[in-house]
Protein backbone atom coordinates (compact mmCIF):
# COMPACT_ATOMS: atom_id res chain seq x y z
CA UNK A 1 0.00 0.00 0.00
CA UNK A 2 1.89 3.06 -1.26
CA UNK A 3 1.49 6.31 0.67
CA UNK A 4 0.25 8.30 -2.31
CA UNK A 5 -3.26 9.56 -3.05
CA UNK A 6 -4.48 8.33 0.34
CA UNK A 7 -6.65 9.95 2.98
CA UNK A 8 -4.30 10.12 5.95
CA UNK A 9 -4.78 11.32 9.53
CA UNK A 10 -1.73 12.48 11.49
CA UNK A 11 -2.30 13.01 15.20
CA UNK A 12 0.24 15.24 16.89
CA UNK A 13 0.64 16.94 13.52
CA UNK A 14 1.79 20.20 15.07
CA UNK A 15 4.77 18.56 16.75
CA UNK A 16 8.35 18.22 15.56
CA UNK A 17 8.22 14.87 13.76
CA UNK A 18 4.53 15.30 12.97
CA UNK A 19 5.03 18.52 11.02
CA UNK A 20 7.83 16.99 8.94
CA UNK A 21 5.70 13.90 8.29
CA UNK A 22 2.72 15.99 7.19
CA UNK A 23 4.92 17.96 4.82
CA UNK A 24 6.37 14.83 3.19
CA UNK A 25 3.00 13.10 2.91
CA UNK A 26 1.55 16.10 1.08
CA UNK A 27 4.56 16.21 -1.25
CA UNK A 28 3.85 12.58 -2.15
CA UNK A 29 0.31 13.38 -3.22
CA UNK A 30 -1.74 12.43 -0.15
CA UNK A 31 -4.76 14.14 1.36
CA UNK A 32 -3.71 14.90 4.91
CA UNK A 33 -5.81 15.64 7.97
CA UNK A 34 -3.66 17.28 10.64
CA UNK A 35 -5.03 16.67 14.14
CA UNK A 36 -3.71 19.36 16.50
CA UNK A 37 -4.53 19.99 20.12
CA UNK A 38 -7.21 22.65 20.51
CA UNK A 39 -6.27 25.91 22.19
CA UNK A 40 -8.16 29.19 22.41
CA UNK A 41 -5.35 30.73 20.32
CA UNK A 42 -5.95 28.21 17.49
CA UNK A 43 -2.28 27.26 17.70
CA UNK A 44 -1.12 25.14 14.76
CA UNK A 45 2.23 24.36 16.36
CA UNK A 46 5.07 23.80 13.91
CA UNK A 47 2.72 23.52 10.94
CA UNK A 48 3.04 27.30 10.62
CA UNK A 49 6.57 26.74 9.26
CA UNK A 50 5.39 24.62 6.34
CA UNK A 51 5.43 26.29 2.91
CA UNK A 52 2.14 28.06 2.17
CA UNK A 53 1.36 25.87 -0.85
CA UNK A 54 1.59 22.77 1.37
CA UNK A 55 -0.21 24.21 4.38
CA UNK A 56 -3.16 25.31 2.23
CA UNK A 57 -3.81 21.70 1.17
CA UNK A 58 -3.99 20.35 4.74
CA UNK A 59 -7.26 19.87 6.54
CA UNK A 60 -6.66 21.12 10.09
CA UNK A 61 -8.69 19.39 12.82
CA UNK A 62 -8.48 20.77 16.36
CA UNK A 63 -9.28 18.57 19.32
CA UNK A 64 -7.82 16.50 22.12
CA UNK A 65 -6.62 12.95 21.58
CA UNK A 66 -8.11 12.10 24.98
CA UNK A 67 -11.59 12.82 23.57
CA UNK A 68 -12.87 9.65 21.83
CA UNK A 69 -15.54 11.52 19.86
CA UNK A 70 -13.02 14.00 18.47
CA UNK A 71 -10.68 11.20 17.44
CA UNK A 72 -13.48 9.19 15.82
CA UNK A 73 -14.71 12.16 13.78
CA UNK A 74 -11.16 12.93 12.64
CA UNK A 75 -10.52 9.31 11.61
CA UNK A 76 -13.78 8.70 9.75
CA UNK A 77 -13.00 7.92 6.10
CA UNK A 78 -9.23 7.66 6.55
CA UNK A 79 -7.06 4.98 4.95
CA UNK A 80 -4.10 5.41 7.33
CA UNK A 81 -3.57 6.89 10.79
CA UNK A 82 -0.14 7.99 11.94
CA UNK A 83 -0.51 8.35 15.70
CA UNK A 84 2.13 10.74 17.03
CA UNK A 85 0.10 12.72 19.57
CA UNK A 86 1.72 12.34 22.98
CA UNK A 87 3.02 14.13 26.01
CA UNK A 88 6.73 13.55 25.42
CA UNK A 89 8.78 15.55 27.95
CA UNK A 90 10.41 13.25 30.47
CA UNK A 91 10.96 15.96 33.13
CA UNK A 92 7.30 16.94 32.83
CA UNK A 93 6.29 13.34 33.47
CA UNK A 94 7.95 13.49 36.91
CA UNK A 95 5.71 16.44 37.80
CA UNK A 96 2.47 15.38 36.10
CA UNK A 97 2.44 11.59 35.65
CA UNK A 98 -1.36 11.32 35.53
CA UNK A 99 -1.69 13.78 32.63
CA UNK A 100 1.10 12.04 30.73
CA UNK A 101 -0.45 8.62 31.23
CA UNK A 102 -3.93 9.79 30.24
CA UNK A 103 -2.65 11.43 27.06
CA UNK A 104 -0.33 8.65 25.97
CA UNK A 105 -2.40 5.61 26.94
CA UNK A 106 -6.01 6.77 26.66
CA UNK A 107 -5.18 8.73 23.52
CA UNK A 108 -3.84 5.55 21.96
CA UNK A 109 -6.92 3.62 23.08
CA UNK A 110 -9.14 6.19 21.37
CA UNK A 111 -7.17 5.91 18.12
CA UNK A 112 -7.26 2.11 18.19
CA UNK A 113 -10.97 1.96 18.98
CA UNK A 114 -11.80 4.40 16.19
CA UNK A 115 -9.63 2.43 13.75
CA UNK A 116 -11.33 -0.83 14.71
CA UNK A 117 -14.86 0.51 14.44
CA UNK A 118 -14.23 2.50 11.24
CA UNK A 119 -12.14 -0.24 9.62
CA UNK A 120 -9.15 2.03 8.97
CA UNK A 121 -6.63 0.36 6.66
CA UNK A 122 -3.58 0.85 8.87
CA UNK A 123 -2.47 2.47 12.14
CA UNK A 124 1.14 3.44 12.81
CA UNK A 125 1.82 3.84 16.53
CA UNK A 126 4.75 6.04 17.52
CA UNK A 127 6.81 4.57 20.33
CA UNK A 128 10.21 5.71 21.64
CA UNK A 129 13.62 4.22 22.37
CA UNK A 130 13.06 5.30 25.99
CA UNK A 131 10.90 2.19 26.48
CA UNK A 132 14.09 0.10 26.50
CA UNK A 133 15.64 1.92 29.45
CA UNK A 134 19.38 1.63 29.94
CA UNK A 135 20.80 -0.77 27.36
CA UNK A 136 21.55 -4.30 28.53
CA UNK A 137 23.47 -4.90 25.30
CA UNK A 138 25.43 -2.48 23.13
CA UNK A 139 22.98 -2.61 20.24
CA UNK A 140 19.30 -2.62 21.16
CA UNK A 141 17.01 -4.72 19.00
CA UNK A 142 13.25 -5.03 19.28
CA UNK A 143 13.56 -8.05 21.62
CA UNK A 144 15.37 -6.01 24.28
CA UNK A 145 13.45 -5.93 27.59
CA UNK A 146 11.17 -2.96 28.14
CA UNK A 147 12.02 -0.97 31.27
CA UNK A 148 9.91 1.88 32.61
CA UNK A 149 12.54 4.22 34.03
CA UNK A 150 10.31 7.31 33.97
CA UNK A 151 6.55 7.85 34.07
CA UNK A 152 6.83 8.90 30.42
CA UNK A 153 8.53 5.69 29.30
CA UNK A 154 6.08 3.62 31.36
CA UNK A 155 3.16 5.32 29.61
CA UNK A 156 4.65 4.52 26.20
CA UNK A 157 5.27 0.88 27.16
CA UNK A 158 1.62 0.62 28.18
CA UNK A 159 0.51 2.18 24.89
CA UNK A 160 2.68 -0.19 22.84
CA UNK A 161 1.27 -3.20 24.68
CA UNK A 162 -2.25 -1.92 24.09
CA UNK A 163 -1.50 -1.71 20.36
CA UNK A 164 -0.27 -5.32 20.38
CA UNK A 165 -3.41 -6.42 22.20
CA UNK A 166 -5.67 -4.81 19.58
CA UNK A 167 -3.68 -6.50 16.82
CA UNK A 168 -4.05 -9.91 18.46
CA UNK A 169 -7.59 -9.45 19.77
CA UNK A 170 -9.27 -7.64 16.88
CA UNK A 171 -6.93 -8.05 13.93
CA UNK A 172 -6.39 -4.29 13.66
CA UNK A 173 -3.69 -3.64 11.02
CA UNK A 174 -1.11 -1.89 13.18
CA UNK A 175 2.64 -1.44 13.38
CA UNK A 176 4.82 0.23 16.00
CA UNK A 177 7.63 2.55 14.94
CA UNK A 178 10.33 3.15 17.56
CA UNK A 179 12.50 6.19 16.72
CA UNK A 180 15.82 6.75 18.46
CA UNK A 181 16.40 10.43 19.35
CA UNK A 182 15.19 12.22 16.27
CA UNK A 183 16.58 15.73 15.75
CA UNK A 184 16.55 18.45 13.09
CA UNK A 185 15.02 21.80 12.07
CA UNK A 186 11.96 23.00 14.06
CA UNK A 187 12.79 20.98 17.17
CA UNK A 188 12.36 22.94 20.40
CA UNK A 189 15.04 23.28 23.03
CA UNK A 190 13.13 20.82 25.17
CA UNK A 191 15.46 18.40 23.38
CA UNK A 192 19.17 18.31 24.00
CA UNK A 193 20.54 19.24 20.54
CA UNK A 194 18.54 22.47 20.14
CA UNK A 195 19.25 23.24 23.80
CA UNK A 196 22.99 23.03 23.16
CA UNK A 197 22.83 24.97 19.88
CA UNK A 198 20.63 27.77 21.19
CA UNK A 199 22.79 28.28 24.28
CA UNK A 200 25.93 28.16 22.16
CA UNK A 201 24.57 30.87 19.88
CA UNK A 202 23.31 33.15 22.65
CA UNK A 203 25.57 32.58 25.65
CA UNK A 204 29.17 32.25 26.71
CA UNK A 205 28.45 28.98 28.48
CA UNK A 206 26.34 25.86 28.00
CA UNK A 207 24.46 24.44 30.97
CA UNK A 208 23.34 20.82 30.82
CA UNK A 209 22.55 17.82 32.95
CA UNK A 210 24.76 14.74 32.89
CA UNK A 211 27.30 14.59 30.08
CA UNK A 212 27.75 10.82 30.41
CA UNK A 213 24.63 9.35 28.72
CA UNK A 214 25.01 8.20 25.12
CA UNK A 215 22.30 8.53 22.49
CA UNK A 216 21.67 7.42 18.91
CA UNK A 217 20.69 10.60 17.03
CA UNK A 218 18.67 10.21 13.82
CA UNK A 219 17.96 13.10 11.45
CA UNK A 220 14.28 13.86 11.01
CA UNK A 221 14.12 13.20 7.26
CA UNK A 222 15.44 9.68 7.83
CA UNK A 223 12.89 9.10 10.58
CA UNK A 224 10.03 10.34 8.39
CA UNK A 225 11.10 8.04 5.56
CA UNK A 226 10.93 5.14 8.00
CA UNK A 227 7.41 6.12 9.09
CA UNK A 228 6.20 6.19 5.51
CA UNK A 229 7.75 2.86 4.60
CA UNK A 230 6.15 1.21 7.65
CA UNK A 231 2.79 2.38 6.32
CA UNK A 232 3.49 0.74 2.97
CA UNK A 233 4.86 -2.72 3.84
CA UNK A 234 2.52 -5.52 4.93
CA UNK A 235 5.31 -7.59 6.51
CA UNK A 236 5.52 -5.16 9.46
CA UNK A 237 1.91 -5.56 10.56
CA UNK A 238 1.88 -6.50 14.24
CA UNK A 239 5.59 -5.72 14.50
CA UNK A 240 7.74 -3.16 16.32
CA UNK A 241 10.53 -1.56 14.29
CA UNK A 242 13.50 0.49 15.46
CA UNK A 243 14.64 3.54 13.50
CA UNK A 244 18.17 4.59 14.43
CA UNK A 245 21.68 4.94 13.05
CA UNK A 246 23.39 2.17 15.00
CA UNK A 247 25.87 4.72 16.35
CA UNK A 248 25.86 6.44 19.73
CA UNK A 249 27.61 9.54 21.01
CA UNK A 250 27.91 10.77 24.59
CA UNK A 251 26.30 14.09 25.44
CA UNK A 252 29.74 15.43 26.36
CA UNK A 253 31.17 14.55 22.94
CA UNK A 254 28.02 15.90 21.28
CA UNK A 255 28.48 19.27 22.99
CA UNK A 256 32.09 19.47 21.84
CA UNK A 257 31.08 18.58 18.26
CA UNK A 258 28.42 21.29 18.21
CA UNK A 259 30.80 23.87 19.69
CA UNK A 260 33.28 23.08 16.92
CA UNK A 261 30.59 23.47 14.25
CA UNK A 262 29.61 26.81 15.82
CA UNK A 263 33.25 27.91 15.84
CA UNK A 264 33.07 28.31 19.62
CA UNK A 265 35.38 25.61 20.97
CA UNK A 266 36.20 27.73 24.03
CA UNK A 267 32.63 27.82 25.39
CA UNK A 268 32.43 26.70 29.00
CA UNK A 269 30.35 23.55 29.54
CA UNK A 270 28.66 23.38 32.94
CA UNK A 271 27.03 20.25 34.34
CA UNK A 272 24.23 21.43 36.65
CA UNK A 273 22.79 19.20 39.36
CA UNK A 274 19.33 20.78 38.94
CA UNK A 275 19.19 19.39 35.41
CA UNK A 276 19.97 15.80 36.35
CA UNK A 277 17.34 13.09 36.17
CA UNK A 278 16.85 10.99 39.30
CA UNK A 279 19.77 8.55 39.28
CA UNK A 280 17.68 5.38 38.94
CA UNK A 281 15.62 7.05 36.20
CA UNK A 282 18.51 8.05 33.95
CA UNK A 283 18.95 6.03 30.78
CA UNK A 284 22.68 5.78 30.24
CA UNK A 285 22.94 4.33 26.75
CA UNK A 286 20.64 4.00 23.76
CA UNK A 287 22.03 2.63 20.49
CA UNK A 288 19.79 1.09 17.86
CA UNK A 289 20.00 -2.20 16.07
CA UNK A 290 18.03 -1.22 12.95
CA UNK A 291 18.59 -4.46 11.05
CA UNK A 292 14.87 -5.28 11.20
CA UNK A 293 14.01 -2.00 9.47
CA UNK A 294 16.65 -2.69 6.85
CA UNK A 295 15.38 -6.24 6.28
CA UNK A 296 11.63 -5.55 6.23
CA UNK A 297 11.55 -1.99 4.88
CA UNK A 298 14.76 -1.58 2.95
CA UNK A 299 15.34 1.42 5.26
CA UNK A 300 18.60 2.79 6.54
CA UNK A 301 19.70 6.27 7.62
CA UNK A 302 21.45 8.53 5.12
CA UNK A 303 22.14 11.80 6.96
CA UNK A 304 25.32 11.78 9.05
CA UNK A 305 25.40 13.52 12.42
CA UNK A 306 27.70 16.39 11.29
CA UNK A 307 25.53 17.08 8.24
CA UNK A 308 22.32 16.93 10.26
CA UNK A 309 23.75 19.20 12.94
CA UNK A 310 24.72 21.79 10.34
CA UNK A 311 21.18 21.79 8.95
CA UNK A 312 19.79 22.15 12.48
CA UNK A 313 22.20 24.97 13.37
CA UNK A 314 21.20 26.80 10.20
CA UNK A 315 17.49 26.60 11.03
CA UNK A 316 17.91 27.65 14.67
CA UNK A 317 20.16 30.55 13.64
CA UNK A 318 17.41 31.76 11.29
CA UNK A 319 14.72 31.42 13.99
CA UNK A 320 16.68 32.39 17.08
CA UNK A 321 13.82 34.53 18.39
CA UNK A 322 11.88 31.32 19.08
CA UNK A 323 14.67 30.06 21.30
CA UNK A 324 15.21 33.38 23.06
CA UNK A 325 11.60 33.17 24.22
CA UNK A 326 12.26 29.75 25.72
CA UNK A 327 14.30 29.18 28.84
CA UNK A 328 16.72 26.32 28.14
CA UNK A 329 17.09 25.94 31.89
CA UNK A 330 14.32 23.35 32.03
CA UNK A 331 15.74 19.90 32.90
CA UNK A 332 16.95 18.26 29.72
CA UNK A 333 14.88 15.78 27.76
CA UNK A 334 17.23 13.67 25.67
CA UNK A 335 14.61 12.03 23.50
CA UNK A 336 13.09 13.91 20.58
Amino acid sequence: MKCADREILVTGAGGFIGSHLVEELVKRGNKVRAFVRYTSMANLGLLVYLPDKIRRTIRIISGDVRDPDAVRKAADGCDVIFHLAASVAIPYSYLHPREVLETNLMGTLNVLTAARDLKVGRVIQTSTSEVYGTAQSVLIDECHPLQGQSPYSASKIAADKLVQSFYRSFGIPVAVVRPFNTYGPRQSNRAVIPMIISQGLMRNEIKLGSLEPSRDFTFVTDTVEGFIRIAEVDEVLGEEVNLGTGRAISIGDLVRMICTLLGKESLEIIEESTRLRPKASEVWRLQADYSKAKRLLGWEPHVSLPVGLRKTIEWITQHLDLYQANDPGVPGDLRQ
